[in-house]
């Protein structure tokens, strides 16, 4: 690798949720919606692409703008957003993109020749008879596509399905002709949504939005999100029509039901909705999901974990980390950026951001920036108050015997921990200061693989930029 990976994997600057990873000709590239920092509300910006070699997922590059709100004929004024998108590849190599624009019920498709060149519309998914999949009686409305090209047949995923709503029967499978359009059978539903799931192996968590397919071996994998809203769920079946059995969670963005560290239902991230799949990287497994940042829903960044599939088909739930693609715990040493965080907690526990209306909750830290939306800079952690912890995973430690803080605002001091509740190993007093300043004291970190903790203790509030791990 060139660097090491982090998570988020893309720039602190861009915020690329919903992913769908796939790999084509040596490179994985990322296809999602874009959301914007501070915006005010889900996926308002273009289409833009990024990808990586299979070998080294430190190593991202910006690939342009894939396609643009207004490139859609029923969006010529840009009104209408950009919701989460996938891509598949036809029978003719070409690369389609299919996508749902947020006021409409239906699934726009655009082409192109290269994953990641500049996509054309195509045309709407349909029945034989030129209606439209979602306007026609009967018919649910279209909503996060996931798409699986096989047997010269397109497998489309579809479906939102609020808790209450008996009219949504759970994600749908439409099957398309060749042309990537027409439906050659229609929809029938794979994952059953809330008034549906009782007495079956998804009554704990039944579907609410985020479908995405993946083969393994000859498994099909369903992604999607429960109506507990923080995991992505999945579900297996021998066949893409189903039907389905459940799984269980691979990833929480609150680290919910991770027990190895703390206990299992303690929220260690400000989490909410999530969407992503998994895609096999160079003979790795990988889960691809957001985080959330900014305090609000709709600043939401792109993270990976690598995942286990055992012998049976099961996958462990994949514990959040600081690591991303780097292949195992980061070096012990040199200067790391504070928004590689991975727990982020205080005195009031919470497992989500919580609704727009609780934007920038005066309790909570966040992950934000100073930079406006789309200029490259850097994030750190803000709102630190007192009791409040930022916290990384994982180093390999070896020698660290001091620590250096980037910090701006009030004095106090920062307890340095490698547990979330253990017992404090160093202490770090950080000066009033109206810009970032490098504050440093003795701290002796074991030498073994690390996880590290700060915890702010003072009046006021701290920001923290980076630190700095140094060997003496």
């Amino acid at each position: 690798m060139k660097k090491q990976g982090f998570n988020p994997y893309l720039p602190s600057w861009e915020y690329i949720p919903d992913g769908e990873p796939h790999v084509f000709d040596g490179r994985v590239y990322v296809f999602g919606s874009h959301d914007r920092f501070g915006g005010h509300t889900y996926c308002p910006n273009d289409y833009v692409g990024w990808s990586a070699p299979v070998d080294d997922l430190s190593d991202w590059r910006y690939e342009g703008v894939l396609y643009a709100r207004t490139d859609d004929p029923a969006n010529k004024d840009g009104d209408m957003l950009l919701f989460a998108p996938d891509v598949t590849q036809g029978a003719d190599g070409r690369y389609y993109l299919y996508y749902v624009l947020d006021q409409l019920p239906v699934i726009s498709v655009a082409v192109c020749d290269a994953p990641a060149g500049r996509y054309q519309f195509y045309g709407y998914v349909h029945h034989p008879d030129g209606a439209r999949l979602g306007e026609r009686e009967g018919d649910a409305p279209q909503f996060d596509p996931g798409v699986l090209f096989e047997d010269n047949a397109v497998y489309l995923y579809t479906g939102f399905c609020p808790p209450a709503d008996t009219s949504r029967r759970g994600s749908m499978v439409t099957v398309l002709e060749p042309d990537m359009l027409t439906v050659r059978s229609e929809p029938v539903a794979v994952v059953p949504s809330a008034p549906y799931a009782g007495g079956t192996s998804f009554a704990g968590f039944p579907f609410f939005e985020a479908s995405s397919i993946r083969k393994v071996g000859n498994s099909y994998y369903f992604i999607y999100s429960p109506i507990t809203n923080h995991e992505l769920c999945y579900a297996r079946s021998s066949s893409p029509l189903g039907p389905f059995t459940y799984g269980g969670v691979i990833v929480s963005n609150a680290d919910v039901h991770i027990d190895t560290y703390k206990p299992a239902e303690q929220p260690m991230f400000y989490g909410g909705n999530n969407h992503g799949c998994l895609e096999r990287i160079n003979g790795q497994w990988y889960i691809f999901y957001h985080r959330h940042t900014n305090g609000s829903n709709f600043s939401r960044q792109g993270c990976l974990e690598p995942v286990t599939i055992l012998p049976d088909g099961s996958i462990p739930q994949a514990e959040m980390t600081s690591c991303g693609g780097s292949g195992g715990p980061l070096a012990g040493r040199g200067e790391y950026p504070a928004h590689i965080a991975c727990s982020l907690f205080c005195k009031h526990p919470a497992v989500t951001t919580g609704c727009p209306g609780d934007w920038m909750d005066c309790r909570f830290p966040r992950i934000t920036q100073d930079a406006p939306d789309g200029q490259e800079g850097f994030a750190h952690i803000a709102n630190l108050r007192d009791g409040a912890a930022a916290g990384f995973k994982y180093f390999d430690c070896r020698g660290v015997r001091r620590i250096s803080l980037k910090t701006r605002g009030n004095e106090g001091v920062y307890q340095v921990r490698t547990r979330w509740d253990g017992a404090v190993i160093g202490e770090i007093p950080v000066g009033y200061s109206n810009e970032w300043k490098t504050f440093r004291a003795g701290v002796s970190v074991p030498d073994s693989v690390q996880a590290l903790y700060f915890t702010y203790r003072g009046q006021g509030i701290s920001n923290l930029a980076s630190f700095t791990l140094e060997t003496v």
